[in-house]
């Protein structure tokens, strides 16, 4: 690993040297006083630069190797990405600031992308003026703009891709938009590399799909039982389970000393929203999501997330259930109300997508909620099952807007909310529907995260399905993980009743590897794991919280 980081250093090195000459020639003369043929040396130069690292698996300002970087070294060294998706089981970080895309699959870099400024100077005849035709020519149309694709095959295992816009008459030379240097990685010389669900058992897998609750505030024996017999993939902590800051500490250490003979680490998962939805006691409180929504500043809504993220990195916790990005459109709705940033769509997206890139800069997961929008109910979910009576088209005009821009900007995680539609699935509540998370979410939506379910203990779920068939309908419906907050007999009954279904081939083994895949790519990438706390410092905290409270409040 030391070896891997010293090689890292020394490619950022070169790449400063690259770039500060570069900007030397740059800085020679002014832009508009450079000939066309001087113009066309330096593109040829940038196009000349590109192949040679191509050669080594690399591009221009990125120290990182196809086929060789792994994903610990990306994250350690450029931390949390600014936007993620999933394609078909690759996972895509996007760097804003570093103008680069990064591809990676089971651990590893496959694809580079940038689009910095040397490359998008460069034009397509500086291209063949230095590497000729392409081997392969690619046509590629999105939103109604067409592009073209040239493919070099660098190695037998590498490929450089230009992408640009299509030659037209009136633009015969277009400038790059980006490039791509991709490997194969079943054709890298090194051993096959393969899924870490290949090598688990079914009860593992299933385990992993499971988010339970405990009860009291140390570890009982039934919440080992839990850890090491079910092998939950996370656990949910409520007040109950919250005494003081030493007590939190300890409980969450020796979850993850229980824990150490598992393969992989727990989601440890908490509503701190702030507001009236604070679980961890002896922190200040801070002003609700409706307080902030009124001074419409999303860099405050970043503190808000940042915040959250530090107060639940300092004890221990790696998962947020939050922030709630349910509209406020009902008057009457006693469940959210000014848990919600306001009654306007844009404004609820801005704001809330700035509290989750908080939270994720403090590299704790953010769990968006309740999709598919909870803000125009009048009955609470807890108590019973809330029915909201809107079509599609009213549903797209405003409940879904802050979700979808919350999925195109990055979303970790997606909670499915108690909420029976009439007019989209008549029979089964959001949570269970596979009208909503599959044909919504997934296939209309594009959105390849992860997707879990509300508390399915709530009365909602338990006055109309036996746990074991709610959990299994769930996952039927397109769900990867299970919340099941309270009663480990619960938890117990939901994991049998979901290997009964997959023994049955009521549910198919491809689709559980499927939400195992995406639970473990994200567990990898905020690099969850058993390490244990020994102190924390609540009055930093709270110097913080009554810093950020003065700020919102004044």
């Amino acid at each position: 690993m030391i070896k891997k980081i010293g090689i890292i250093i020394v490619v950022i090195f070169m790449f400063t040297i690259i770039e500060a000459v570069l900007t030397t020639n740059k800085e020679e003369k002014p832009k508009e006083f450079i000939s066309e043929e001087e113009a066309a040396n330096e593109g040829q130069a940038v196009v000349s630069l590109v192949f040679e690292l191509a050669e080594k698996g690399q591009v221009i300002n990125v120290p990182f190797i196809v086929g060789e970087t792994d994903t610990e070294q990306l994250y350690e060294l450029w931390g949390v990405p600014d936007e993620s998706s999933n394609l078909s089981n690759d996972i895509y970080d996007t760097y804003l600031s570093r103008n680069a895309t990064v591809g990676h699959h089971s651990g590893t870099v496959f694809d580079i992308r940038t689009n910095s400024t040397y490359i998008q100077e460069v034009q397509l005849e500086d291209i063949h003026s230095v590497a000729g035709e392409p081997d392969i020519i690619r046509s590629y149309q999105d939103e109604g703009k067409e592009e073209t694709i040239l493919v070099y095959e660098i190695l037998p295992n590498i490929q450089l891709k230009w992408i640009l816009p299509k030659p037209t008459e009136n633009d015969p030379n277009p400038n790059v938009h980006h490039i791509s240097v991709y490997t194969d990685l079943k054709e890298v010389d090194s051993p096959v590399t393969t899924s870490p669900v290949d090598s688990m058992s079914l009860e593992e897998k299933v385990g992993q799909m499971i988010f339970g609750g405990i009860e009291g505030v140390e570890l009982s024996e039934k919440s080992r039982e839990m850890i090491r017999e079910d092998k939950v993939g996370g656990i949910i902590f409520f007040k109950d389970n919250l005494v003081n800051a030493n007590q939190i500490v300890t409980l969450l250490n020796s979850i993850k000393a229980e824990n150490m003979q598992q393969q992989y680490p727990l989601f440890l998962g908490i509503d701190q929203e702030g507001g009236r939805v604070t679980r961890i006691p002896e922190l200040s409180n801070l002003p609700t999501n409706k307080q902030i929504g009124k001074k419409d500043n999303p860099a405050l809504a970043f503190q808000l997330g940042e915040l959250l993220g530090k107060q639940l990195n300092a004890f221990g916790f790696n998962l947020d259930f939050a922030p709630v990005l349910d509209v406020d459109s009902n008057p009457n709705n006693p469940v959210i109300g000014d848990r919600s940033f306001g009654s306007d769509p844009k404004l609820v997206s801005e704001l809330g997508i700035s509290t989750m890139k908080g939270l994720q800069s403090e590299n704790v997961i953010s769990v968006i909620k309740h999709f598919p929008g909870h803000g125009d109910t009048e009955v609470d979910s807890h108590i019973e099952l809330p029915i909201v009576s809107k079509n599609m088209k009213e549903l797209q005009a405003l409940e879904f807007i802050p979700f979808q821009n919350a999925l195109k900007s990055g979303a970790d995680v997606v909670m499915i909310g108690h909420i029976l539609l009439p007019e989209i699935d008549a029979n089964k509540p959001s949570s269970i529907s596979n009208v909503v998370i599959t044909k919504i979410l997934r296939e209309q939506l594009k959105y390849e995260g992860v997707v879990m379910t509300d508390d399915m203990t709530m009365k909602a779920i338990l006055d109309n399905y036996e746990i074991g068939e709610a959990a299994v309908e769930a996952v039927k419906a397109g769900n990867d993980i299970v919340l099941i907050a309270h009663d480990y007999e619960k938890v117990h009954r939901a994991i049998q009743a979901i290997l009964e279904a997959v023994r049955n081939e009521e549910i198919k083994v491809e689709q559980i590897d499927r939400s195992v895949e995406r639970i473990l790519q994200l567990k990898e990438k905020y690099q969850l794991s058993n390490d244990q706390l020994s102190s924390i410092n609540v009055n930093e905290l709270n110097n913080l919280a009554e810093e950020l409270t003065n700020n919102i409040l004044k």
